[in-house]
């Protein structure tokens, strides 16, 4: 069984038993239980439910495993024949998420 739930303005595809990366959840800590509720679609053996916009009474169980930073990326800008370029990193903040249970209404 998997869900798709928002979190966060972002759609994240979620399987239980999985770890998922969502974006920064700064208000919680390693080891927080959590509640998303937002479930846009729910999956299972049958027919998959599709929500208007939400699937109601869906939820799912997950637990904060770790706040981390992934890749560095490189912003490189450049206007030709003017002497101009500039160039920047980033590195976007994320939390996994381990998911424990998907429940269905």
């Amino acid at each position: 069984m998997y869900a798709i739930v928002d979190i966060k303005g972002e759609q994240v595809k979620v399987e239980t038993g999985k770890p998922a990366v969502v974006p920064l959840m700064a208000e919680k800590n390693n080891g927080d239980a959590v509640v998303l509720d937002r479930v846009i679609l729910l999956s299972g053996a049958g027919e998959p439910i599709v929500g208007q916009p939400t699937v109601e009474g869906a939820s799912v169980k997950a637990k904060v495993v770790e706040h981390f930073r992934g890749e560095k990326v490189t912003v490189f800008k450049k206007k030709r024949r003017t002497g101009y370029h500039k160039k920047q990193g980033h590195r976007q903040d994320f939390t996994r998420l381990l998911i424990e249970e998907i429940s269905a209404v």
